[in-house]
């Protein structure tokens, strides 16, 4: 296994406009080699004190580093890399930015770690009888997802799996052609009629409370870390959400000594600390309890208008880049499928009903990719979050609030997941939730004849719990080094003195069971 250990160096430069000026012309011809432009209109510096030229030219290195990373051509973006950090002249934040660079193509090159033997030794294990120019279709239309790195041919570890979800004519031709898994709520089902008709008699639209005990941990690998090192671990840790979870109490950690981050952490967790043995795994764990509600808001599409021009809603319309961005392809696409619509419920319903069109497939790590609502919208398939960022910026972009929400799903079984959904301001409603993965239940109905299709457009099942309520925000307390997980935060984050560990280096686990004196809350569960 393989850490990396983040030099940052020191935090003050004086600026060097000779090196940089080396370093433009080396950024200039990469970016002539991959068929894109550099810009050379950077000001020379006037002396220590005047740092515009070598401000400008750190971005552009970044820039055009990303670029190359982007475009596959890795040897070229870690000679811009090397060049940029030997120059005293680099900025802390372009340094820093130039080293998660160097440790995206890592991670890309873990994600992206199959050639074409390894799989179609997979896929024979499936369709023992393929035929080459089968394999050859389903790579050239990149359902076998490949990326050509330096001229290396690399496929996506989860290319085979995703193939027969993105296929039906590969899903057709396996020798055992048993159904996919999917998580209990994926389906319209008995507790989706349960709170359609407990939130209709109440009259409330938070209903169905249960509480709940669960356990997560993580486990770091034996001698990931030397022997004496202090480990430090953030586990993802529920706020309160009036109506959707309340009292939440810890109950016990291990190791005993536990840091809580305030209830207004977005991205709330539990820190902890442990120092490493050698060659004994290092865990940490919590247990806690909460009570969650299932949710239904029921909504009049004609009671719908414009959300107001309010100061706590603007960011929520805002781009956000890297990942919402109004780019001019997510415009057409948004013209194509809104048309002429003005109410803001159903433009919502149009949009919700053309990202849930989009196949769902394994993804690869959220922080390898720049910009993930523009990939959920060319790469032909996409996760919960990748759908739940393109969702959230198509709707920004019609002018109605959109935020992130994300956590665990769980079952009254052994079935659990990491799963992304979001929330969308409707006036004069207010928010109410969407999960655009679970998706519409077209034509579903409940035993009482109440329409379930448009269930998760305005309602909840009460089996997820939410540990955060934006993406890509920072811990209580700060993390050192790089992240795993840039946007989420689900299966928790690892690090030491030497570096930051990757989920290639330690492994999670989450329990979750109803309380039994809870279970008559919610009946519709059966």
């Amino acid at each position: 296994m393989y850490t990396v250990r983040h030099q940052l160096g020191d935090t003050c430069f004086r600026q060097r406009p000779v090196r940089h000026a080396c370093a433009l012309l080396l950024v200039t011809a990469l970016l002539a080699g991959c068929g894109a432009r550099a810009s050379t209109d950077v000001p020379a510096a006037t002396g220590d004190g005047d740092s515009s030229a070598g401000a400008a030219a750190t971005d552009a290195v970044v820039d055009t580093v990303v670029a190359l990373v982007d475009g596959d051509r890795f040897e070229a973006a870690e000679a811009a890399i090397a060049a940029a950090l030997a120059d005293d002249g680099t900025s802390a934040a372009s340094r820093r930015a130039l080293l998660f660079q160097r440790e995206r193509m890592r991670r890309i090159l873990i994600d992206f770690r199959l050639d074409e033997d390894d799989v179609r030794a997979r896929l024979r294990q499936a369709i023992p009888d393929l035929r080459d120019d089968e394999f050859a279709r389903w790579k050239t239309t990149n359902l076998l997802e490949h990326r050509v790195i330096d001229g290396r041919t690399l496929y996506f570890v989860r290319a085979v799996p995703n193939l027969f979800r993105l296929s039906p004519e590969a899903a057709a031709r396996r020798a055992d052609p048993k159904p996919f898994s999917q998580g209990p709520m994926e389906s319209p089902n008995a507790h989706h009629a349960a709170i359609t008709e407990a939130a209709r008699e109440s009259g409330d639209s938070n209903v169905l409370p249960r509480r709940v005990h669960v356990t997560q941990s993580i486990t770091v690998d034996p001698d990931a870390v030397p022997a004496g090192e202090t480990v430090r671990a953030w586990i993802p840790f529920p706020r309160a959400i009036p109506g959707q979870q309340e009292d939440i109490r810890l109950l016990e950690s291990r190791p005993a000594q536990a840091r809580v981050a305030p209830e207004s952490t977005a991205q709330r967790t539990v820190y902890l600390e442990r120092v490493s043995r050698a060659g004994e795994p290092t865990r940490f764990s919590i247990d806690y309890e909460l009570i969650l509600y299932a949710q239904r808001h029921t909504i009049d599409p004609d009671r719908v208008v414009p959300a107001p021009a309010a100061e706590t809603l603007a960011p929520h319309l805002a781009e956000r880049p890297p990942h919402i961005v109004f780019t001019p392809a997510l415009r057409a696409f948004s013209r194509k499928v809104v048309g002429d619509e003005t109410n803001p419920y159903r433009i919502a319903q149009k949009l919700f009903a053309a990202v849930d069109d989009i196949p769902w497939a394994g993804a690869r790590e959220y922080s390898t990719i720049t910009n993930i609502s523009d990939y959920a919208l060319h790469a032909g398939h996409a996760d919960c979050g990748q759908q739940t960022l393109l969702l959230m910026t198509l709707l920004r972009l019609n002018g109605i609030p959109a935020r992130w929400q994300s956590g665990m799903v769980y079952s009254d079984g052994d079935y659990w997941n990491l799963h992304d959904w979001g929330w969308m301001y409707l006036a004069p409603y207010g928010w109410v939730p969407m999960d655009v993965t679970t998706g519409r239940f077209e034509g579903a109905t409940a035993a009482d004849g109440s329409s379930l299709e448009w269930f998760y457009l305005g309602g909840l099942d009460a089996y997820r719990i939410a540990f955060n309520d934006d993406y890509g925000t920072g811990f209580v307390p700060a993390k050192q080094h790089f992240r795993s997980e840039t946007v989420d935060s689900q299966r928790g984050e690892v690090e030491w003195d030497g570096g930051n560990l990757y989920f290639d280096q330690w492994d999670y686990d989450f329990e979750a069971r109803v309380l039994p004196d809870t279970a008559r809350t919610a009946r519709g569960n059966d």
